[in-house]
């Protein structure tokens, strides 16, 4: 799947503002059920039914960037294994802007978080779904503490305006439809993920892990295995072995998939 180069204009995306959600992730889903072409950004002021890595679930307050983008049939399912690098370097760019005078300060944790003076202040889900069309319905779901952190979080938080920014979710949101675009135009629908690899390395992205036994963990999409229940599904990986050269330093965060009647295995 080859994409012209520049198909990721910016006037290509809509953008959706909203308040108070369950989550932005969950309203992508919703509208893509609907029959939404997808390229759209869904924002709030506050989420309400958050939810992250391993169905982890929080109540998002007001001050902090809550956005999803939906996109439909980006990509074969081959190549989604890097998309999650393609949104941490966008993510990175972005707040590195608003935040110029932090330099190295600001890096990413393989394979997508993103830290300010070690502690992470972003976090990033993606999820995929089978629609009833045939068509396949991605989302990308992108938080920054801007204005709040977290209460006991399971690993070292900072927010952005601790760390001496002054931007806000707008700002900030603004700059992060400015990157992704940008970043998957040059990833080009997996085609062009050197490119994204060697921005990674440009960043000099550090805290990769130390122990070897964390870089052969289970790597990337494999075979669809199918929830008792239903059509719900999640993605069993392939091992190490079978990932490409360069991506072998550049492990992702699990995301799940499900079948046309939403639930999830």
């Amino acid at each position: 799947m080859s994409l012209v180069p520049g198909a990721y204009r910016l006037d290509s995306f809509r953008h959706v503002a909203l308040d108070d959600v369950g989550s932005t992730n969950t309203e992508c889903l919703e509208r893509a059920r609907a029959g939404d072409p997808g390229r759209l950004w869904v924002t709030a002021r506050r989420q309400l039914g958050g939810r992250g890595r391993r169905g982890r679930a929080w109540v998002s307050e007001a001050g902090n960037l809550y956005a999803s983008l939906l996109l439909v049939d980006a990509a074969p399912q081959s190549a989604l294994a890097s998309l999650p690098l393609v949104v941490a370097l966008a993510l990175h760019r972005a707040i590195s802007a608003e935040m110029p005078f932090a330099g190295d300060r600001i890096r990413i944790k393989w394979p997508n978080d993103i830290l300010v003076d070690g502690r992470k202040v972003s976090g990033i889900l993606i999820e995929a779904e089978g629609l009833s069309s045939g068509r396949n319905a991605i989302v990308i779901g992108c938080g920054v503490n801007i204005a709040h952190k977290p209460e006991n979080p399971l690993y070292p938080a900072t927010s952005l305006s601790e760390a001496g920014a002054s931007t806000g979710p707008e700002a900030l949101f603004a700059r992060l439809m400015v990157e992704l675009a940008d970043a998957l135009d040059v990833w080009q629908a997996g085609e062009g993920v050197d490119a994204i690899v060697s921005g990674l390395e440009s960043a000099r992205t550090r805290h990769r892990p130390t122990d070897h036994r964390e870089f052969a963990r289970p790597f990337a999409i494999g075979h669809i295995r199918r929830h008792r229940e239903g059509r719900a599904a999640c993605i069993a990986p392939r091992y190490w072995r079978d990932a490409p050269h360069r991506l072998r330093r550049c492990l992702f965060s699990s995301y799940s998939v499900s079948g046309p009647d939403g639930r999830h295995g």
